[in-house]
């Protein structure tokens, strides 16, 4: 049935029935209705990208998300989790590389992050090697994992294609610094940070190279203005905190300090840079407070123990400092670290702790541990007695190796 908008064809004669097929006025206005209702709904509908897309696009922004917040753990669960579905996705694996490698820094076990980022960049650099995004995160990598001469190698062949490629700039002037070669670094971390790209690292690389030029209150102005892109990661405020220090400045290092305490309550690090802070200042009931905390949190890191034992030591409480450095040179032991990057500290401070409280068995047990050790490899320091061994203690000790 056709309508007709010119003129409505009324009349008062009586209108027969209709046996037509066609549907009635009333039926025909609903449908259109619902047909405009629909039209409508479609038109006015934002037009979305695909399920895969939209998910992928979600994920990153997440995982961004929780990298500005300073969640490093929720960034790398999100980067992961699109990775593996987008492995060719380079800004996830740049937030990834990045996220791992500021963990590292963050906490005193967090080391291995550093080599779990190498993995991932040689992977990808691997999978795609025309992609100069995979390569400068490659290059980043390298120079985070203290490989750089690798770095250098890698971002220059990034720069040489294309000059304007920040992580790459940065990757290079941190693998110079690395190296000792501070004026070719500071120039590359300036023009790095002349680019709005990359401007966190940018700023942290200009920061690092400063302060290895000495000019450490050009340093603290690079970091602050990195603590202003990102306030809320950790590894910056240490990086503050060493920079005062170096100018002096107690409090400033201190305040960084309990800044990382207010996002990382239970942070075993900012304790022990505490613990040694205080030392410093010759604060030692605060020293050994801070001190313990750490043995309490992380009760296998030598370090903690080190430092504990020195405060102890420090303050005249020798069989504490004893019983501290013993448990600092059983763990380094236990944990099979090299004998060359032993505390050698360790095993001598507990030496004199144990001779000043005239413990002669612990003094004899302690030497002739570190003299089998540096005798199994080269130890830079040295510590010997007379032939005889210690005064008083002489009948216990071993015999010289190879004698």
């Amino acid at each position: 049935m056709r309508v007709q908008r010119y003129h409505s064809r009324l009349t008062f004669r009586k209108q027969r029935r209709r046996r037509s097929g066609c549907l009635s006025l009333a039926v025909l206005s609903g449908l259109l209705v619902s047909i405009v209702a629909v039209s409508w709904n479609w038109i006015i509908q934002p037009r979305s990208a695909s399920p895969a897309q939209e998910s992928s696009e979600g994920l990153l922004a997440a995982a961004a998300l929780a990298f500005e917040r300073g969640d490093l753990d929720g960034a790398i669960d999100l980067s992961r989790q699109l990775l593996a579905t987008y492995p060719d996705h380079a800004d996830a694996l740049a937030l990834l590389v990045r996220a791992l490698i500021y963990r590292s820094y963050s906490e005193y076990d967090r080391a291995p992050d550093r080599q779990a980022a190498l993995q991932l960049a040689e992977e990808a650099a691997a999978r795609y090697p025309a992609g100069r995004a995979f390569q400068a995160i490659l290059a980043y990598a390298r120079q985070a994992a203290g490989q750089p001469v690798e770095a250098a190698k890698t971002a220059q062949r990034v720069l040489d294609a294309d000059p304007n490629n920040a992580l790459a700039r940065v990757a290079l002037a941190l693998a110079y610094g690395s190296v000792g070669s501070f004026e070719i670094a500071l120039r590359e971390s300036q023009q790095a940070a002349a680019s709005p790209d990359w401007a966190l690292e940018s700023q942290r690389a200009l920061a690092i190279s400063y302060g290895d030029m000495g000019d450490y209150r050009s340093a603290i102005a690079a970091i602050e203005r990195a603590i202003q892109i990102n306030s809320r990661l950790i590894p910056l405020y240490f990086e503050r905190a060493l920079y005062a220090l170096q100018i002096g400045d107690a409090d400033a290092a201190t305040a960084a300090y309990f800044q990382v305490l207010v996002y990382d309550p239970e942070n075993v690090k900012a304790r022990l840079r505490l613990c040694e802070l205080s030392s410093l200042l010759r604060e030692h009931d605060a020293a050994v407070n801070y001190c313990s905390q750490v043995t309490e949190r992380a009760a296998g890191w030598a370090d903690g123990w080190y430092q504990l034992g020195l405060e102890y030591f420090l303050i005249g409480d020798f069989k504490a400092a004893q019983n501290a450095l013993h448990r600092c040179s059983s763990l380094q032991v236990m944990q099979n670290v090299p004998v060359n990057e032993r505390r050698f500290e360790c095993w001598y401070l507990q030496g004199q702790a144990a001779e000043i409280v005239g413990d002669c068995q612990g003094l004899l047990a302690t030497y002739n541990e570190f003299r089998a050790m540096s005798a199994s490899a080269p130890v830079p320091q040295t510590w010997t007695y007379p032939p005889e061994g210690p005064p008083g203690c002489s009948a216990a000790v071993s015999p010289s190796p190879g004698s």
